[in-house]
């Protein structure tokens, strides 16, 4: 049987806030502490989470502990995170549900963590399989990405997320992730451009700088060294425990897993650098001639590399940081820039650059990870957001992030209540109203349109004329004075004239959290996020490729003089679209709390976890849960756990769970009106009723225990007893087992010497029978013996004698043809030197004629005659010998006559060359055109492939046929051949690549001197006709497919359906004439071929990367395409080795 914890067994403290008694901000604030204590992080308030951070690793998020919690009731085991997600998904799984999470606390809570353990239990406990491990490792590998643009590090937290993320995480009806989609709110750009003491800048800056290759940073124009760059903060550089270098190689792999591109990576680096690169410029006071200031670049060395990497040109971006131009219906005014107003748009447009690059990632990520399909999908949202702040100078960045907290703790009361009340509606039990702070009253100060707080601001930068903080105050002292929960020393109330604690400068609003004091310096700048158009102009004019999508305003021709959006309006439109969103997903919250501003473990400071319970509203929280009834559990688990306090119940009940709690809760001291019953749980209205059944629980426990150990100690009694009787029996039986054996030895020891003696003497007379009649046997052998060996060595000795006389007759033989042979020999030995002597004598004879003949020739130039005459019989010979030996007649052949003589080695060569050249010659002289065109066309293809393309080589002995189809004199494309104005120089068979699954379709081929035609393969219908002018150039991979893509110019009417990705099993006789169509056109540009193993095509609006992989396909030794993501097709090619 399974023993199962409960969340009331063993517990340190009380594990829900909702049982403690007595009920206070004390007693509410030592629970948490002793907890904490004990390394209990987790804490209950009914279904609401709080979540201390330990600052150090706990083994509680182990994999054992996922299946601890996997399909677990959640009040069955102790407080944890887990039971919460293990809630959520259950309930989206099982019931349809949407749900929402919402994680909330302040900065260095944990609340980036606590969403990540969300994330990897869900993917933990969700199904398996190739396609939805994909998507559950996307959606993981987004932390990575959005951490190290987003986060940075605070004195409150060295992983502190600097903006609002919200992720619709979408479900198939099995429960398995298909995707998701990311929102943000309020990116703090303004940490670009300035950081506070003891704080970083975004963490991208510092991984690039540190765990980039020496290359990487050289082509971003970048150095390691931080103290070269204005924007990054020197006091906080290094973190202990962070390991940029390392952190930036996860980022790279986590892009790459989500979907990007390299090009893309590329792309985002090059505008952090120039990011990096912009804080560089600096600027020099300068005044004109009517004596208006102006100001000047001090050092354009970093403004040049900027605009390297961006693609801009330098006297654009220059002019831009020194003059505005104000727009109005029909005129233009232009107006220097002097230094504060240049470094304000330098500003500008670093905190623009980052914020619109990080919306960018956030939808690129979006595009990667999105669900397929248009079906509905049941979603589960995790929002984590920044919590209530409360600083010594809060400004308008603390407003916009407080007005969020009141929107959430509006929504949360809302929900909260509206939960309690469904379930005492859904259990049939009578609801009480309940009486809480409503702070509706404090968002419509801030979102009123006509006088709110954000419509007043806006109003305000709307407004023509002198606009400043003052004036902005001004109004709001004006309209909301009588509000209140609105304060400020100039207001027309009276009662705020004397508070010193109130400067002239600020206003005080009463938040549900408390009263927080906000400056107004900085509001009307802050909520314009002016950027000058000159300079989202110039940044539209970049070459780069994310320059343009991030700066659609530039674009000349959508010039647009309304005032953009201000922030405030944007960032509550986004809000109101966020509670919305969750209004309509049951919610589950995690409210996190950090315990201490050191960032350490085991400390517990009081007052700031006291000042974050009461921002927080967690009292209010367990008040409003008290209200109505305090505890409520399913009646099954509730009779197993108290069924031993009646006599009735214990140890089993037969009849309905529901009867079986009346009867127990009717022999109990409670009164009635302390709990009710529900259709399937029972309703307990005070703690002090749960802890008095525990109580009674514990000690019916310790009888029933008692009576345990004293039946058990009986039952051991007797059966030690038992032991020790069967034991006696036992040793009884074996002792007269083993008497009656020795008896027996005895008695079978004496029988067995008797029968040895007789059967000694037995054998011993039988042996002597034997010996007797072996000697008899022995004798007649040994006669016999005798006999056949007379017998024997008689006719051995008559048989000698016999091959002794065939012998000597051989002997005598042999003897007389040897004499023959030798007498035979002397003979023609003698006959030999007879003819030998003539021969000398003749030769010598010879000789001296010739010496008489000649003798005349040796008295003078005798030494040069006879070395030419030499010289003229070798030169001869030399001829005569290569004469025969010439090898054939081939210009592929490589064979020649060796060298005879070393002085002859020049004209040796000289001779073989002129007869390669000779018969090369006399083998073009036997070309037709026809051939000789052909040759031309394997000769441009070894030019454009040989030792680039493994398909070239077996390529080069098919011939170049051309009219695969014989599409002239087959009657099924007679229409097809008509229809062509110009002959046709090609056609075949080829597949057409569909970008959707990277399957084949399969088309007629057709090349013409002037376009591409591809028609339906049946039917012969033209599909497209690409004039060869609108080819730019042509991709193949290194590997041995067929596969290549024609790319077409862009804006030509061919490119409206976008480039074409083909498959065909003559390549390179295809991409050979069409290149020879570009070469020998004289109106055409060369078409360039591009071989690599990774390229671009464009379909449609999308580009996508064809990559080219070595592997085994599934279907053999075949090529095949197989479509990874949005963007990626990958063909996977047999290994050639």
């Amino acid at each position: 049987m399974e023993v199962k914890t409960s969340l009331l067994d063993n517990m340190i403290g009380v594990g829900d806030m909702v049982l403690l008694e007595p009920l206070s901000e004390d007693s509410f604030l030592e629970n948490l502490k002793n907890r904490f204590e004990h390394n209990e992080i987790y804490t209950y308030i009914g279904s609401v989470v709080i979540s201390m951070n330990p600052y150090r690793s706990l083994p509680i998020f182990t994999p054992e502990k996922v299946e601890e919690y996997r399909n677990r009731n959640f009040y069955e085991l102790s407080p944890h995170i887990y039971a919460l997600a293990d809630e959520a998904y259950r309930s989206l799984r099982d019931q349809d549900k949407d749900q929402c999470i919402l994680i909330t606390g302040e900065s260095g809570a944990g609340k980036t963590e606590a969403s990540k353990l969300v994330m990897s239990y869900v993917a933990a406990v969700c199904g398996k399989g190739q396609e939805v491990n994909k998507v559950k490792e996307q959606l993981l590998q987004s932390n990575p990405v959005l951490e190290a643009f987003g986060n940075a590090k605070t004195v409150r937290n060295d992983n502190s997320s600097r903006f609002g993320k919200y992720m619709d995480i979408e479900f198939d009806f099995k429960g398995d992730p298909l995707g998701g989609v990311i929102s943000n709110y309020l990116l703090e750009k303004s940490r670009v451009v300035k950081q506070p003491r003891g704080e970083r800048n975004f963490h991208v800056f510092y991984q690039l700088l540190s765990g980039a290759s020496d290359e990487s940073l050289k082509k971003l124009k970048l150095h390691r060294d931080f103290s070269k760059y204005n924007y990054l903060s020197l006091d906080s550089a290094a973190v202990n425990g962070l390991d940029d270098a390392a952190n930036f190689r996860t980022v790279r792999n986590a892009m790459q897993i989500v979907g990007f591109m390299e090009d893309e990576v590329q792309s985002v680096m090059e505008l952090v650098a120039a990011v990096l690169k912009l804080g560089n410029i600096e600027f020099k006071p300068d005044s004109r001639s009517n004596g208006s200031d102006e100001s000047r670049i001090k050092d354009k060395n970093d403004l040049k590399e900027m605009c390297e990497l961006l693609g801009i040109e330098q006297s654009v971006l220059e002019r831009a940081f020194s003059y505005r131009t104000v727009e109005a219906k029909l005129e233009k005014v232009s107006t220097t820039l002097n230094v504060a107003q240049a470094y304000y748009a330098r500003d500008a447009l670093a905190k623009n650059l980052y914020s619109r690059l990080f919306s960018w990632l956030v939808t690129r990520i979006n595009e990667s990870i999105k669900a397929q399909g248009k079906t509905r999908h049941k979603v589960m949202g995790v929002l984590d957001i920044y919590g209530f702040e409360i600083f010594e100078d809060n400004s308008f960045e603390q407003f916009i992030i407080n007005y969020c907290n009141e929107k959430l703790q509006q929504i949360f009361i809302e929900l909260t209540l509206r939960e309690e009340q469904e379930e005492y509606i859904r259990e049939g039990i009578e609801w009480t109203n309940i009486e809480y702070f409503n702070n509706a009253v404090i968002c419509d100060l801030i979102e009123n349109n006509q006088n709110g707080i954000l419509a007043m601001l806006d109003e305000e930068c709307l407004r023509p004329g002198t606009v400043t903080d003052e004036t902005f105050l001004d109004k709001l002292n004006t309209i909301c004075a009588e509000h209140l929960h609105f304060e400020s020393r100039l207001s027309k109330n009276s009662k705020f004239l004397t508070d010193h604690s109130l400067p002239h400068s600020c206003f005080r609003i009463q938040h549900y959290a408390g009263k927080v004091l906000y400056r107004a310096e900085g509001f009307v700048d802050k909520n314009n996020d002016l950027l000058y158009r000159d300079l989202s102009q110039a940044m539209y004019k970049a070459n780069h490729k994310l320059i343009k999508q991030l700066f659609p305003e530039g674009n000349p021709a959508k010039v647009n003089l309304k005032r953009p959006l201000t922030a405030g309006f944007q960032f509550k439109a986004s809000v109101g679209t966020l509670m919305r969103n969750l209004q309509t997903k049951n919610p589950n919250y995690i409210r996190c709390i950090k315990p201490n501003d050191k960032k350490a473990s085991h400390i517990f400071t009081d007052s700031l976890v006291r000042h974050q319970l009461r921002y927080l509203g967690l009292m209010e929280n367990v008040r409003v849960r008290r209200a109505g009834y305090a505890f409520r559990q399913p009646y099954e688990p509730c009779l197993e756990r108290y069924k031993m306090l009646c006599k009735r119940t214990w140890p089993h009940w037969l009849g309905p769970a529901r009867e079986g709690v009346e009867v127990l809760m009717s022999d109990l001291p409670v009164p009635a009106e302390e709990f009710s019953f529900g259709r399937s749980k029972i309703f307990i209205r005070n703690p002090r009723t749960l802890f008095f059944l525990e109580e009674r629980r514990r000690q019916c426990l310790q009888d029933l225990a008692t009576l345990i150990q004293k039946i058990y100690r009986g039952w051991k009694c007797r059966g030690h007893f038992l032991l020790l009787k069967k034991s006696q029996i036992v040793v009884s039986a074996w002792y007269r087992r083993y008497a009656q054996q020795k008896k027996y030895q005895k008695i079978k020891s004496a029988t067995t010497v008797v029968q040895s003696y007789t059967r000694g003497w037995q054998a011993r007379k039988l042996l002597r029978e034997l010996k007797y009649q072996k000697r008899c046997v022995e004798a007649v052998t040994t006669i016999s013996a005798f006999w056949h060996g007379t017998q024997a060595r008689m006719e051995l000795r008559r048989l000698k004698q016999e091959v002794r006389n065939k012998h000597a007759v051989t002997v005598i033989w042999a003897y007389w043809q040897g004499t023959k042979a030798r007498r035979e020999l002397r003979r023609l030995k003698e006959e030999a030197r007879r003819k030998h002597a003539v021969a000398v004598i003749w030769a010598y004879w010879q000789g001296l004629k010739i010496r008489r003949e000649y003798r005349k020739f040796f008295r003078a130039n005798a030494g040069k005659k006879i070395y030419d005459f030499t010289i003229q019989r070798i030169m001869q010979k030399y001829f005569l010998g290569l004469k025969s030996t010439l090898p054939s007649m081939s210009p592929i052949d490589k064979n020649w006559p060796a060298r005879p003589y070393l002085f002859l080695g020049g004209v040796h060569s000289e001779l073989r060359r002129i007869f390669h050249l000779w018969r090369c010659k006399k083998y073009r002289s036997q070309f037709t055109e026809e051939k000789k065109a052909v040759y031309e066309e394997k000769l441009e293809a070894s030019e454009l492939f040989k030792d680039k393309k493994a398909l070239y080589p077996s390529s080069v002995s098919q011939p170049f046929k051309g009219d695969y189809l014989e599409i002239n004199k087959n009657p099924k494309y007679q229409k097809l051949s008509i229809a062509m104005e110009d002959k046709v120089l090609l056609a075949d068979v080829v597949n057409k690549i569909n970008r959707a699954n990277g399957k084949g379709t399969a088309r007629l081929f057709l090349l013409t001197k002037n376009s591409v035609v591809l028609a339906d393969q049946k039917t012969g219908q033209v599909k497209a006709s690409v004039p060869l002018p609108d080819l730019t150039s042509v991709s193949v991979s290194t590997q041995s497919d067929g596969f290549f893509a024609l790319k077409l110019k862009e804006g030509s009417a061919s490119a409206v359906k976008g480039d074409f990705l083909l498959s065909s099993e003559h390549l390179i006789e295809i991409i050979t004439k069409i290149h020879r169509m570009g070469t020998t056109a004289a109106d055409r540009e060369q078409l360039d071929i591009d071989i690599s193993d990774e390229f671009l095509v464009q379909f449609k609006h999308d580009k996508v990367c064809v990559k080219f992989i070595q592997g085994v396909p599934k279907n053999g030794n075949s090529v095949s395409c197989k479509r990874k993501n949005n963007r990626l097709l990958e063909v996977s090619v047999p290994s050639t080795a």
